[in-house]
């Protein structure tokens, strides 16, 4: 499989709220925080997970996707700048 194999959605749920949201996940950046909408939480990536998709998600983050179909170490994703919500 190829990157554009990549699932690029994924759903939140927020650990405070339960609420879950679809969002489109960025292929440049591992997402450190995520506002949820309905609460206001501040989401960040659980120990030992790169961000918050990989913590929250119902898909982990595209590199983490992209290590794992090629028997890669997935511990993390950080190929480029963190980014925020």
């Amino acid at each position: 499989m190829t990157m554009s194999a990549t699932r690029r959605r994924s759903r939140l749920t927020c650990p405070e709220c339960g609420q879950q949201t679809t969002e489109i996940m960025p292929t440049d950046a591992c997402q450190y925080f995520y506002d949820c909408p309905c609460c206001g939480a501040l989401l960040r990536p659980r120990p030992g997970d790169c961000c918050v998709f990989c913590s929250y998600g119902t898909v982990p983050c595209p590199p983490v996707q992209e290590a794992r179909r090629q028997g890669r170490p997935t511990s993390c994703c950080c190929l480029g700048t963190p980014r925020s919500a």
